[in-house]
């Protein structure tokens, strides 16, 4: 297992998350973390990933266009730069606010074995399950 590594987003495969979104996976335990995990998440415009909340922290930075997040029942509003911090337990959630250009975001998961679990239904899934081999897509 490497002990550093330098990660291309533009080298790394990419899987769909339905509704308009793809992730890159990057820091990951295939690359050796063994704390964290990261990626970048990409929206089409008006796109967005339902209401859910995590095992532990995140932190989301908008890297490209703008975005409404919802973090507890109370939207804000997200240009390139802004970065939130999300407690473990709190329901929210990112859509892309423009209807013409892609949104892009870089999350941080302050644990390998974060869990995502879906407002909506109760379902909970560990994030890697998200990068799946069945939903990469490839070119």
């Amino acid at each position: 297992m490497a002990t550093s590594a330098v990660l291309r987003p533009s080298e790394r495969p990419m899987a769909d998350r339905g509704g308009g979104a793809r992730t890159i996976p990057l820091v990951t335990p295939a690359t050796g973390s063994r704390e964290l995990l990261n990626g970048i998440t990409i929206f089409d415009p008006g796109a967005a990933i339902g209401q859910h909340y995590h095992n532990c922290e995140e932190s989301v930075m908008v890297l490209e266009g703008e975005a409404i997040a919802v973090l507890d029942g109370v939207e804000h509003r997200l240009g390139a730069g802004d970065t939130t911090w999300i407690k473990a337990g709190v329901p929210h959630f990112f859509r892309n606010a423009s209807a013409t250009q892609q949104m892009r975001i870089f999350w941080t998961y302050a644990s390998i074995e974060a869990t995502r679990t879906l407002v909506a239904t109760g379902e909970t899934r560990p994030v890697a399950a998200e990068h799946a081999a069945d939903k990469i897509i490839r070119g």
